[in-house]
C-alpha cells in the first residue's frame, strides 16, 4: 500500500511539472524563421565569394588568418602538379624519340624505353596527386567559407544549464494502464 502511495505521488509530481515547464510553440517558430533565413543569405555569399577567388570567402567571414593556408595548399599542390608536368612531358618526348624510328629524334637519356615509361608513369601520378589536392584544397576552402558563416550567428554564451527533471506518461494499452518514469535532461542556452 505504501509503494502505490509513493508511485502516485511521483506521477502526479511528474504529471505537474510538465505542464509547468511549457512554451508557446508560435514564439520559437518565428525566431528560428528570421535567424536562418539572414544566415542562409551570407553563408550563401560567402561560398560564392570563395568559389571566385579562394580565400575571399574567409575575408568576408573575418577569418584573415586562414586565407595563407589556403593559398599555401594551393601553391604547394600547384607546383606539384607543374613541376610534374614538365617533367613528365620531358620524359614522354623521349620515349616517343626512342620508339618511333626517325633518326633525326634522339633520346638524350641513357634510359631505355621500358625505363622511359616507369619514369613517365611515375611522374604523371605525382601530377595527378597535385592536381587532386588542389581541387580537395578549392573543395574545403568553399566548405570552410559556408560553414564559418552559418556559425557566425551561433550562440557561444558562458550561460548554459543542464536541469535534471522528473518525466512520467500515463498510458493505455489493451485495456490496462501503465506508467512510465524517468528523469529528463534539459539544456537551456540563454
Amino acid at each position: 500500500m505504501q509503494k502505490n502511495k509513493i508511485i502516485f505521488f511521483f506521477v502526479l509530481l511528474f504529471s505537474v511539472s510538465g505542464f509547468i515547464i511549457s512554451q508557446t510553440a508560435d514564439t520559437v517558430k518565428v525566431e528560428k524563421k528570421a535567424t536562418k533565413k539572414s544566415t542562409y543569405r551570407e553563408a550563401r555569399k560567402a561560398t560564392i565569394m570563395s568559389a571566385i577567388l579562394p580565400g575571399l570567402g574567409q575575408v568576408y567571414n573575418r577569418r584573415w588568418w586562414k586565407v595563407p593556408i589556403v593559398y599555401a595548399g594551393l601553391g604547394g599542390f600547384g607546383y606539384l602538379f607543374y613541376t610534374n608536368q614538365l617533367e613528365y612531358a620531358k620524359y614522354s618526348k623521349y620515349l616517343k624519340a626512342e620508339n618511333d624510328n626517325d633518326p633525326t629524334t634522339i633520346n638524350e637519356t641513357k634510359y631505355s624505353s621500358d625505363q622511359l615509361l616507369v619514369i613517365k608513369t611515375g611522374y604523371r601520378k605525382n601530377r595527378d596527386l597535385g592536381f587532386i589536392g588542389m581541387s580537395i584544397i578549392y573543395v574545403f576552402n568553399l566548405v570552410d567559407a559556408n560553414v564559418d558563416a552559418h556559425l557566425r550567428t551561433f550562440d557561444v554564451s558562458d550561460d548554459l544549464t543542464l536541469q535534471i527533471k522528473p518525466y512520467s506518461n500515463v498510458y493505455c494499452f489493451n485495456n490496462s494502464v501503465g506508467v512510465q518514469t524517468g528523469l529528463s535532461l534539459n539544456f537551456k542556452f540563454k
